[in-house]
């Protein structure tokens, strides 16, 4: 029984395909699922398996030749029979090819075959995150790593993801370059695990002698045609396989240059006017773009309005002086400000829902929980991790919860689960001596709290004049879904509780 091989059922927008590479030859045996080809689009390498064991019989269509899609391209002889007695010839060279492989195979070294080959590819990526950047690669091709190692840092909208070595080996290559996009899945590099040092330079001849099999022979040709070698293209298909697309991306780098030179008459200009003085000119990381583009959104999408009011912290800052001892020894936790704020605010959305609600379309979705967003600085930018129920935790709570976020966001190791969500952000620009500011709306949050700088300053209290460390607090909000005396009211409540933390114990 004969089975057709067919070219794959090709896209819409793909007219018509080119038979890249032969893996098998007339007369050979194959298995169910193994490779036998490759079919070559304008982007993508597609492979064709076979549907059953058998004995290749007949191809058609030799590399190079152009198809179309479900062509017969070869034929397959269901089972294990010979080969027809004009293909003898065939068989003969591929016996004698199977013959000088098991020659080389003898002369190889005892330990090549404990090398085995590991893709470095991306992490899987959540759903609401399309792409990544790769950000910083640790380990450069022929570097030793061992099992655990930190390989490179995966930048996304939100969060930095690490790749870490699965084995002790060695790094056979790297793909993708620092700040190329990637999709989750993706190759990165190679990893050629249980290989030494010693066995590096082998392993990379024969890299450079298997070179030419990443590309088809009409890429070849191409190439060849264009005056570039394996070296100067970088494959982005399965494999490392370079497609017409990545010679064209390649070719387009030479290009650059011509444009360089014809803006080298300003960019002379510039450095006259600058004279002796420099500047320095970095793209924008993911992160950094993602916050751009977040804070334009809020500012053009909303409704956004600030009040301000003011807070006599005295009695929060006597409260903790006469407790803070006794708080870190019995909690192991520095007593900040942060949980008094945290307890505020959470109180307050309680008797003003409205706060802790958001717009989803046409609809008001009120949130029954309170989620909420503590802004951080990080070396790579403002990030709002969220802390969960915080009207369940305790001061020590809220403490330990705040720092362990700081320390992740400072390290990079905040996860996806960690930054999604919130439902009121707190941010405290004092601690870097904001005195006052109007903080932006963190959507699709209705509102947002920002606190500052503790001042000594002279108040009016009971007739007198007095010295007391002031406050001001800045309620941002979503004057769509908040109106003017719920925001007013909710800042107020902050205030009271804050100038009479033993409110918050009595819950008035």
């Amino acid at each position: 029984m004969t089975t057709e091989i067919k070219v794959p059922v090709l896209p819409e927008s793909v007219a018509d395909a080119t038979i890249a590479t032969w893996h098998v030859q007339v007369g050979d045996k194959v298995s169910r699922d193994q490779v036998l080809v490759d079919i070559e689009t304008d982007k993508v390498v597609l492979e064709v398996q076979a549907l059953s064991d058998g004995v290749m019989t007949e191809i058609s269509q030799a590399e190079g030749a152009t198809v179309l899609g479900e062509q017969v391209i070869a034929i397959l002889s269901e089972g294990e029979g010979e080969a027809p007695a004009s293909e003898s010839k065939s068989e003969d060279t591929s016996a004698k090819n199977k013959s000088e492989d098991s020659a080389a195979a003898t002369k190889a070294p005892a330990d090549k075959g404990s090398v085995k080959v590991i893709d470095i590819v991306v992490p899987v990526l959540p759903e609401s995150v399309a792409d990544a950047t790769v950000a910083t690669w640790h380990v450069a091709a022929g570097d030793t790593v061992t099992v655990d190692q930190n390989l490179v840092d995966i930048e996304t909208d939100k969060v930095v993801l690490e790749v870490v070595a699965q084995a002790d080996g060695i790094i056979g290559k790297i793909i993708h370059a620092e700040g190329d996009t990637v999709l989750g899945d993706q190759k990165l590099g190679e990893l050629n695990a249980g290989a030494s040092a010693s066995a590096a330079p082998a392993a990379s001849a024969e890299e450079a002698i298997s070179s030419d099999e990443l590309a088809s022979p009409s890429v070849r040709r191409l190439m060849t045609e264009k005056g570039l070698t394996a070296n100067d293209v970088v494959g982005t298909g399965k494999g490392g396989r370079i497609s017409k697309e990545d010679v064209e991306t390649a070719l387009n780098k030479p290009k650059a240059a011509p444009a360089k030179a014809a803006a080298s008459a300003p960019a002379a200009q510039a450095a006259a006017a600058l004279g002796e003085r420099t500047q320095k000119r970095v793209p924008m990381t993911r992160l950094r773009k993602t916050i751009a583009t977040r804070l334009l959104e809020a500012k053009n999408s909303t409704a956004m309005l600030t009040t301000f009011n003011e807070v006599n912290m005295k009695p929060i800052m006597d409260l903790r002086a006469q407790y803070k001892d006794v708080f870190e020894k019995t909690h192991d936790t520095r007593l900040g400000f942060m949980s008094f704020y945290v307890k505020a605010v959470t109180e307050a959305l309680k008797r003003y829902p409205a706060v802790n609600a958001s717009i989803d379309g046409d609809d008001i979705v009120y949130h029954n929980f309170f989620d909420i967003s503590i802004a951080v600085s990080t070396p790579r930018g403002l990030v709002t991790p969220v802390l969960r129920d915080a009207d369940q935790l305790s001061m020590a709570g809220i403490e330990n919860g705040i720092r362990s976020l700081a320390i992740k966001g400072r390290d990079g190791k905040l996860t996806m689960d960690e930054m999604q969500g919130g439902n009121f952000t707190i941010t405290n620009g004092g601690v870097f001596g904001s005195l006052i500011s109007t903080p932006i709306l963190n959507l699709p949050q209705a509102a947002i709290l920002g606190m500052h700088k503790i001042q000594d300053r002279p108040m009016a209290v009971d007739g007198k004049v007095e010295i007391l460390p002031m406050m001001y607090l800045a309620l941002s909000y979503d004057h769509r879904l908040i109106d003017g005396k719920e925001s007013v009211g909710f800042l107020v409540t902050i205030k009271e509780l804050l100038e009479d933390p033993t409110r918050l114990l009595l819950n008035i």
